[in-house]
């Protein structure tokens, strides 16, 4: 096994967290696949491996559906962290067809683009309550004032969650998403577990509440969703409303607060888009591309492959790091250089394959509205203070961005 033990990837190192994109230049530079021995996984750092590794079947975010945790020779979750697994392992991101490609069809019924073109007023009406309340302040924190209570509106508003139940969303959520680190301690194990069981059972209770009295939300949609007999179980359609909520603010929150933070470093950018509002759609899918949300996404090698003459063996696990590959210079002309303007974009940030991001044109149309909104009412919004870099990897963001208007 072909270890590189001096690589400059250091995801627990402060500065590594603080900017890893020149590691993942030395990573490129190095090779195509590199195996990293404290997460025991394979790195691949370029574009058109990653990209191509995304879609190829002989990797699988599970391997449960072929084989045991002793056939594959990994070791099964500690019986104290069933309640987490199971909420994650019936989610439709972490499962393979044929229930992967069930769920995903049964769930796209309920999940359709008209329905989400018929929350765009809504979405910009929010936003621009959201943006009024900031000015009207005089600033604040635009991690919690705006970026993070539009996306977790929205999903739950499409879950029909009401609004006196929506305070432990994102707790429950960000205590979730822990689990998703690398190498992630036992502390961070039990909150996630307690989240999944207090998570789960509010969902339990809003669902039968449903089944007596459907609504017109995404909860009675799941559960009158139904295709050639197939239906959802009551675990899968759980895992999907908790994935939902998860992926359907997570992304669009880091999104937003490093995309504002990149701007304010680069004034002759956010002088252009303050110029001309019609960059906003380019800029969102840049700004996703220059400093990427979700840094890395994993992926179990169900059959032997070979990247580059290198055979990576069934039962090894790949790392496909989105944020290496949004920075190759054979995709991107200048990939450290933000440009709002960029025509040619081919960013992965959605990931690819049949596990694409079902709610990638919700959170365009949430980054659009946010930063539309941002740029009509609040034309000089500055920085008031250094942002403070969440230590995480994985899920790149801001423990917050305060700024003045």
């Amino acid at each position: 096994m072909a270890a590189a033990p001096d690589l400059a990837f250091d995801p627990w190192d402060p500065a590594f967290v603080a900017d890893p994109y020149p590691a993942y230049a030395e990573l490129r530079a190095r090779g195509r696949v590199h195996y990293y021995e404290p997460t025991n996984q394979w790195l691949v750092p370029h574009h058109a491996d990653v990209s191509a590794l995304l879609r190829d079947r002989r990797l699988g975010r599970t391997y449960q559906h072929r084989f045991t945790h002793e056939d594959f020779g990994r070791t099964a979750p500690p019986p104290e962290q069933e309640p987490f697994h199971v909420l994650n392992d019936h989610g439709m991101l972490d499962l393979e067809p044929p229930d992967h490609t069930r769920i995903r069809r049964l769930v796209s019924k309920a999940f359709t683009p008209r329905t989400v073109e018929g929350l765009r007023p809504y979405v910009r009406g929010l936003a621009d309550e959201l943006v009024a309340a900031l000015v009207a302040r005089g600033g604040g924190d635009l991690l919690t004032d705006v970026a993070e209570p539009l996306p977790v509106a929205v999903i739950a508003e499409m879950l029909g969650i009401p609004e006196a139940d929506r305070a432990p969303l994102r707790p429950w959520s960000a205590d979730i998403c822990g689990m998703y680190e690398l190498n992630p301690p036992e502390e961070v194990a039990a909150r996630a577990v307690r989240a999944s069981v207090e998570f789960s059972d509010y969902l339990r209770e809003l669902i039968a509440e449903r089944r007596k009295e459907p609504g017109d939300d995404l909860v009675s949609g799941l559960i009158a969703a139904h295709d050639e007999g197939d239906r959802l179980t009551e675990q899968e359609m759980i895992s999907t409303c908790v994935l939902l909520l998860n992926a359907g603010h997570e992304a669009t929150v880091n999104a937003t607060v490093n995309g504002w933070w990149a701007l304010f470093r680069d004034p002759d950018q956010l002088a252009a888009l303050r110029a001309d509002h019609t960059l906003v759609p380019s800029a969102v899918e840049e700004l996703m591309r220059y400093d990427t949300p979700l840094q890395l996404f994993e992926r179990w090698v169900l059959d032997d492959i070979e990247v580059a003459g290198t055979t990576i063996p069934r039962g090894a696990e790949i790392a496909l790091l989105f944020g290496s590959a949004n920075h190759d210079p054979e995709v991107f002309r200048n990939p450290g250089r933000l440009d709002l303007t960029r025509a040619d974009n081919p960013h992965i940030s959605f990931s690819a394959g049949i596990h694409y991001c079902i709610g990638a044109p919700l959170a365009r149309l949430e980054l659009v509205a946010s930063m539309t909104a941002l740029l009509e009412k609040a034309p000089t919004l500055s920085p008031a203070a250094e942002p403070v870099r969440k230590p995480n990897f994985v899920i790149r963001g801001l423990e917050g961005l305060p700024v003045t208007v």
